[in-house]
């Protein structure tokens, strides 16, 4: 698989957080879930200040590796400058899906970069190709970023980032 390291900087994301595990199927079903919550009940579309019409997948709060628990964020990332404090308030108040709107913060820093084009089959095996490579990762933040290049699932373009030493 070919990729690039790239230097990222801090984004601040807003959206919903599973705690899930690489296991028995858990995390493909959470993640799943996840997803049609954040965009089909109405989260994406009512949070303010988007920095851009991508979605984020974000892998965070490592118990361990990647055979370990983690917390899954299905968001976007927001202008540094919004009041993220007003719009969380905002979010939750108005918030009619039973799930707390939560900030995240994905760290500036060095990243393994894939490409990935297709949909949710791909970036699953995607995910069990990269299990088998070596890399030194950092454990912290590592995320998906939707494109929003097509409106058709199957051929959407993923950029898949890895936090590296």
């Amino acid at each position: 698989m070919d990729y690039e390291i790239v230097n990222i900087s801090e984004k601040i994301v807003i959206g919903i957080s599973k705690e899930t595990a690489n296991k028995d199927g858990q995390a493909v079903n959470d993640i799943s879930e996840s997803w049609k919550k954040f965009m089909g009940k109405g989260i994406y579309n009512a949070i303010k200040g988007k920095k851009s019409e991508k979605t984020i997948g974000l892998y965070t709060d490592y118990q361990g590796d990647f055979t370990s628990p983690y917390n899954f964020v299905a968001c976007c990332e927001v202008n540094s400058n919004v009041d993220k404090d007003k719009n969380l308030d905002e979010l939750n108040t108005n918030n009619t899906v039973g799930e707390n709107i939560i900030s995240k913060v994905i760290p500036a820093g060095k990243y393994a970069k894939f490409i990935v084009v297709g949909g949710q089959k791909e970036v699953g095996d995607f995910w069990l190709e990269f299990w088998k490579m070596d890399f030194d990762r950092t454990y912290i933040s590592d995320f998906e970023e939707y494109q929003s290049n097509t409106f058709d699932t199957n051929k959407h373009e993923i950029h898949i980032y890895i936090g590296i030493k």
